[in-house]
């Protein structure tokens, strides 16, 4: 049996504790605590959430080298997909994808608008990377784009620890993709 049954249980994830993480920075007050938890992507703000990614990833990417997962390919056995919520606010999602038994990638880490720049996006991507680590991953890699509208996400992801590397997985190269990696 693989390690992902329980976490793709969101019984199993009620039982754990829930991860949270005090907030410090400018707006504390609008986000005390974090809930991250196991997301079945039935809940209307997932699904738009979701749907919001989308459509910013084809606008500013051809067709073409646009990687992102849709709410289907989501809900597929090898991702697991959590969100992160403040009270009945939804924060951020994100997805860790099992590529084989040693290795992940990250997919589909958004932070809704209202909630950039308040670390919402790091509390989610340490969360990924803690998961991945308890799940006995060695490495884990993420493709994102090349374009200004990702600088912020390719500078979050070497902050912490993600170097660029080459396609892998079956991506290929792609001037409108950046591969990362990071060894866990």
């Amino acid at each position: 049996m693989r390690r992902r049954t329980a976490c793709n249980d969101p019984a199993a994830s009620s039982r754990r504790p829930a991860a949270t993480r005090a907030r410090n920075g400018p707006d504390v007050a609008s986000v005390s605590v974090l809930k991250i938890e196991v997301d079945d992507l039935s809940r209307a703000a997932v699904r738009r959430l979701v749907g919001e990614h989308l459509t910013d990833m084809f606008a500013e990417s051809p067709i073409e080298s646009v990687h992102a997962l849709d709410l289907d390919a989501l809900r597929k056995p090898d991702v697991t997909f959590w969100t992160a919520w403040s009270g009945s606010e939804l924060l951020a999602c994100g997805a860790l994808k099992e590529l084989n038994p040693s290795e992940g990638e990250l997919k589909t880490m958004r932070t809704a608008a209202a909630a950039r720049g308040q670390g919402v996006g790091a509390a989610m991507l340490a969360h990924l990377l803690h998961e991945a680590t308890a799940r006995g991953y060695r490495r884990v890699s993420l493709e994102t784009g090349t374009q200004p509208y990702f600088a912020a996400a390719r500078r979050l992801y070497a902050r912490h620890g993600f170097v660029e590397c080459g396609p892998f997985a079956g991506y290929v190269e792609d001037p409108f993709s950046t591969f990362m990696t990071r060894e866990l």
